[in-house]
């Protein structure tokens, strides 16, 4: 199952630089790296992404995060996957572009979001 992050341009950059990332700010504080489910995400964007251009969907194939990964209540009581762990630049199946149009992001289409 493919799980979700969104990230600033600058965020992905050092993820592609480092190898590796702690996340974004939020996810420093929290203790945690947040992801989302496809049938997430696209609420999370508009939460906490609303009109910021410049992001990047990156996608991670939640069976090879092993007992790092943790599905915990949050938003609604719904389950959300949570990364108790650097996530690695190998652990990304895919990035890609999340642009912005007439205030809405526009999830790429072959993502089935």
């Amino acid at each position: 199952m493919l799980i979700y992050k969104i990230f600033k341009a600058d965020e992905w950059s050092e993820l592609e630089a480092q190898g590796e990332t702690i996340g974004a700010p939020i996810d420093v504080t929290d203790g945690f790296i947040h992801f989302s489910t496809a049938e997430q995400v696209v609420e999370t964007a508009n939460k906490h992404f609303a009109n910021q251009n410049n992001l990047f969907l990156i996608s991670v194939d939640s069976s090879k995060l092993g007992s790092d990964l943790n599905w915990e209540k949050s938003r609604g009581g719904a389950m959300f996957p949570h990364l108790y762990r650097t996530l690695l630049l190998t652990d990304v199946a895919r990035a890609q572009p999340l642009p912005l149009v007439d205030g809405y992001h526009q999830f790429p289409a072959d993502t089935g979001i």
